[in-house]
């Protein structure tokens, strides 16, 4: 079992705290460490080891919910664009990182990606820290998704 795999187990159980919304294809939550204010993850149920292994259909759903999280994202935050990526090398299953992304952002950062920010002196995920960032992101994505 991969660290997906257990997440999409608290997911289920309803006891992940960085829960955003279920979407069609999987879940939408904020990443344990916010390297960017609303930094994302699209993590599918069920989980299936990389976006090949879905059939065109729900291949089609899991990246028009990913594009679907990138509009919240750039709504609820601001950004002036969102970094995507999918690679699986370390957890072997599939799942989405989403980055907000700002002009403003310092020069020594603003094309970085975001493996090379300072992860270490990101703030974590706190429930009442980001709970009006949550609030804003469920606002912001398309009507009928749930919370």
């Amino acid at each position: 079992m991969t660290a997906i795999h257990r997440r999409v187990e608290r997911l289920r159980r309803g006891e992940d705290p960085t829960l955003v919304a279920r979407l069609p294809s999987g879940w939408a939550v904020l990443g344990e460490v916010q390297v960017r204010e609303g930094y994302c993850l699209l993590l599918p149920d069920p989980v299936v080891p990389h976006l090949n292994a879905l059939y065109p259909p729900e291949r089609a759903q899991f990246l028009a919910d990913m594009s679907d999280l990138g509009d919240a994202i750039l709504a609820a935050t601001g950004a002036d664009r969102v970094n995507y990526a999918m690679f699986g090398n370390l957890e072997p299953a599939l799942h989405a990182h989403l980055f907000p992304r700002w002009a403003a952002e310092p020069e020594d950062q603003r094309t970085l990606q975001p493996w090379a920010l300072d992860w270490g002196a990101a703030a974590a995920f706190e429930p009442g820290r980001h709970a009006d960032l949550i609030s804003r992101l469920r606002a912001s994505l398309p009507e009928g998704v749930e919370p």
